[in-house]
């Protein structure tokens, strides 16, 4: 069969018949491409600027994640702007999406499925916000995260379970937030951590930053301003490098032979259990001479009572 568009004599009509249903069919297809585009490439929003893959949000006043973000996006920059929350599955179009910045908006609230859908996520800076706590499977859906970026925040405390599922991570910030001490099981679940940044936060140096101090001193290397990582109070180490405390320090905090539920149990159930003991003696002592009386009393003959009824006084 010849093919349509060369100069040449067809062999039938019947030919030239399916060479222009050929040519129809892709009239018609290349009219429903330029009229309905495919979602992976739809337009950029409005208020920004896209550029290979990149959509550059930044600096508008934006109060809400564009709905409209391209969904073949592969960087979403929205900087600078006045977003407070992100509610669930914001970006669960955006499947192909490797850096997300939220930096230096006014974020304080992150729905537990807000980065749904973002499984091939490498890089998320939410840097510069109003973050006080993270629900515990915050980061769930972005198991591939390499980069995490929480510095400048209100963070008071970090559960173990919020970094549980990113073993890939390596990049952590969480400097200049309100952070007084650490949980001991943070570190462990994060093998590949190997850059982390930890100064300008209240840090109290007390028994529970003896966790963070064995870490720091085991992992000088990843901290690179160790010497800033310094405690808040008490007042005589303000200022004074947490990695330069030394073990002496912590000798007091050895767990004692009793705690304080043992403690407790002494003292609250120890005197009822005393008090009680001394009732049922009480008690049982009563009974005793109660039946000694009884017993006494029904010893004594009728006659013997009546005739010591009839000497009555003359």
């Amino acid at each position: 069969m010849a093919w349509c568009g060369r100069s040449q004599v067809l062999p039938s009509g019947s030919s030239l018949t399916r060479c222009s249903c050929l040519q129809t069919f892709a009239t018609f297809t290349l009219l429903l491409l330029l009229l309905y585009p495919s979602p992976s490439c739809s337009a950029c929003p409005a208020v920004c600027s896209c550029t290979s893959g990149e959509i550059n949000c930044m600096e508008h006043k934006l109060r809400w994640v564009p709905e409209d973000l391209p969904a073949n996006a592969t960087t979403v920059l929205l900087d600078y702007n006045r977003i407070a929350t992100l509610q669930n599955r914001t970006f669960v179009v955006q499947g192909a999406l490797r850096h997300l910045s939220l930096r230096s908006n006014v974020l304080g609230v992150i729905h537990p499925q807000a980065l749904a859908g973002l499984s091939e996520l490498r890089e998320l800076d939410l840097s510069g916000n109003y973050l006080i706590v993270l629900q515990p499977n915050t980061f769930l859906p972005v198991p591939r995260l390499r980069m995490l970026n929480l510095g400048n925040n209100k963070l008071l405390t970090l559960e173990p379970e919020l970094l549980r599922s990113l073993p890939h991570l390596e990049s952590l910030f969480l400097q200049g937030n309100a952070l007084v001490s650490l949980s001991p099981d943070l570190f462990s679940n994060l093998p590949s951590l190997h850059f982390l940044r930890l100064h300008n936060n209240p840090w109290g140096c007390t028994c529970a930053i003896q966790p963070l101090y064995q870490w720091l001193t085991d992992n000088v290397e990843k901290v690179p301003e160790v010497d800033s990582v310094s405690c808040k109070r008490p007042t005589q180490l303000t200022q004074h490098p947490i990695a330069a405390i030394g073990n002496e320090s912590f000798a007091h905090c050895r767990e004692p032979w009793l705690n304080i539920k043992d403690y407790a149990f002494f003292l609250l159930i120890g005197p009822s259990t005393f008090l009680t003991s001394i009732c049922i003696c009480i008690l049982f002592g009563s009974l005793v001479v109660a039946q000694a009386k009884i017993l006494k009393v029904s010893s004594i003959r009728p006659g013997a009572l009546a005739r010591r009824a009839d000497r009555g006084p003359r």
